[in-house]
This record gives C-alpha cells, sequence and structure tokens, in this order.
C-alpha cells in the first residue's frame, strides 16, 4: 500500500465502492450543474430503490416527503452495464467536486434535514486507514463544507414539488 495512496483507490482495489454499490439521488439543480459541465442529459431516471430500507425515512421526513414521487421512485444516477455509477472512471469520480450530486459530496457523512449525525454512513472501509488516520481526515473531507452542502440539498430537495 503505497503511502500518498488515497483512501479510495486502496478501497477499490479491494471492495466495491461507494461508486459502484450506491444508488445516487440527485437533485433538480444537481441535474442543472451536471448537464451544464457534461453537456449532455440522459445520466439519470427515475427509479424505485433496489434497497427496502432506503425508503423507510421516518427519522427525515423532509427527504421522505419530498424525494420521492407517488410512485415510490425517485430521480437517480443511471449506472453503466457493470453497475458502476455513470460518472465512475477508472481514476474515480469524472465529474468536478462542485459539480457532483450533493449526496455524493456529503458521502461519509450521515445527516437529515437537522444536521450532520454524530456517527458517519457505514460502508467505508476502516480497516484500510493509515494507523491513527481518521476517515474524514483520509478523505480529505471537513465538517464546515458538509455542513453547507447539507443545507444545499435539503433547500434543493424542496425544489422536487414545487
Amino acid at each position: 500500500m503505497s503511502e500518498d495512496e488515497f483512501l479510495c483507490v486502496r478501497c477499490a482495489r479491494h471492495y466495491k465502492t461507494c461508486c459502484q454499490r450506491c444508488e445516487i439521488y440527485v437533485t433538480p439543480n444537481d441535474v442543472d450543474r451536471i448537464t451544464q459541465h457534461a453537456q449532455r442529459s440522459d445520466f439519470f431516471e427515475y427509479r424505485v430503490p433496489h434497497d427496502p430500507d432506503y425508503a423507510d425515512q421516518d427519522d427525515d421526513p423532509a427527504w421522505r416527503d419530498h424525494v420521492f414521487r407517488q410512485d415510490g421512485t425517485r430521480r437517480v444516477l443511471k449506472r453503466q452495464d457493470n453497475g458502476d455509477c455513470t460518472f465512475l472512471g477508472p481514476r474515480g469520480c469524472v465529474l468536478p467536486l462542485e459539480t457532483r450530486p450533493l449526496v455524493c459530496r456529503l458521502y461519509p457523512y450521515d445527516y437529515t434535514e437537522r444536521g450532520i449525525e454524530a456517527e458517519l454512513s457505514e460502508g467505508c472501509p476502516l480497516e484500510l486507514l493509515r494507523p491513527g488516520q481518521g476517515l474524514i481526515e483520509a478523505l480529505d473531507m471537513n465538517l464546515v463544507d458538509a455542513q453547507r452542502w447539507r443545507s444545499q440539498l435539503y433547500e434543493e430537495i424542496r425544489l422536487e414539488h414545487d
């Protein structure tokens, strides 16, 4: 393991990454940002969650009430034939950070409309961290950006039914 190798690269060598296993909800503004950058708009679809637990959002009524349509579907990024995110390239996400879907920017922070939760989401391989290194440090993330993106996410999900 190279000392300067990014955690997500190490993860991809050992496991399926979040870009390969997660269904990524995109807000109306995510669609606009990505469309402007990618010069295409065929990257999303409406789909019912594969994991039924995802639809259980009683702890976050804003998410439940705005993200899901009447038929139980929500707007998500399409997948490549092999299951990877449509924007996953050989070196990771091909989208610039400020263009990526807000939920991608926030991961692995766990959140609701009330704020960022104390515990992180499960899924990142903590066993691949260097000794003494924290997950947020390894991912070069910070709470200030996460709080800003979470606020932006909840502003944007309200556009779903306006």
